[in-house]
């Protein structure tokens, strides 16, 4: 299974399991993680949701040859499932990354409430490199995380950055021996999952609902976008570039 779920003591853990594939997502990933999202939000069994990887990667974003055969189009597609359930969860979610994450690899952390990597975890969002832009509102909110300067750097560049910067920049909570990471981060979840779950519950509503609807607006704006970009002539010298394993050439295009 390229997805693995399991439910224990409360914790439901959700694993990229693709390591062939270097974790790289698919349509039918998504809609797995999505429909597994929706599911533990009227399971009350489920008090806390955990998200990690292996411990050589976490994910290395969208399957590419997967995406420009069954690109979103409509808020029917699979990874707008998956957002749409990643942000409206109220559950706590906690993530645990080593290796590399990339692209939404990244992009999903900002919108998780505990996030905790190895000393291995390399980020980064390479959309301005692919002729595409943010996703996941991440233009949005990694400003707010970051401040300005920071996300710029990081969204325009889309150069890869380390577990430590990440930490620094904010939206990694703490940084740990590769070894160790996943055992740390359960034993979070095991923390919230001793706490009253309607105080959990509020307490998240109320950090992040004021938020929400800044947070939808800007998906549905950097959709339009990217959806407009993907078939750019940008966007088609980058992807034969990436599979014809040389630099792209972007200086014919203003």
């Amino acid at each position: 299974m390229d997805i693995l779920t399991n439910k224990t003591n409360g914790i439901l853990t959700i694993t990229f399991n693709r390591p062939d594939k270097k974790n790289a997502i698919t349509a039918a990933m998504y809609q797995i993680i999505a429909d597994t999202l929706k599911d533990a939000e009227s399971d009350a069994e489920v008090r806390v949701i955990l998200i990690t990887g292996t411990q050589e990667i976490f994910t290395a974003g969208n399957d590419l040859d997967d995406f420009l055969q069954n690109p979103p189009q409509s808020v029917e597609s699979p990874v707008y499932q998956f957002i749409q359930a990643l942000i409206h969860t109220t559950k706590p979610v906690v993530a645990a990354v080593a290796g590399p994450a990339v692209g939404i690899g990244t992009t999903l952390l900002l919108h998780c409430d505990l996030v905790y990597a190895a000393e291995n975890a390399r980020f980064s969002m390479p959309f301005a490199k692919l002729g595409l832009c943010p996703e996941f509102s991440s233009s949005l909110v990694l400003p707010q995380i970051a401040g300005y300067q920071r996300a710029a750097e990081k969204l325009m560049l889309g150069e890869a950055f380390s577990a430590q910067e990440a930490c620094a920049m904010g939206f990694v909570n703490k940084v740990l021996p590769t070894a160790e990471l996943l055992a740390f981060a359960q034993d979070q979840a095991d923390k919230l999952v001793a706490l009253p779950a309607s105080s959990l519950r509020v307490t998240k509503h109320l950090m992040k609902s004021k938020q929400t609807a800044a947070i939808e607006a800007q998906i549905e704006e950097e959709s339009i976008l990217f959806g407009e970009m993907l078939v750019s002539k940008e966007a088609k010298e980058a992807f034969n570039a990436f599979f014809e394993k040389r630099k792209p050439d972007f200086t014919k295009f203003t």
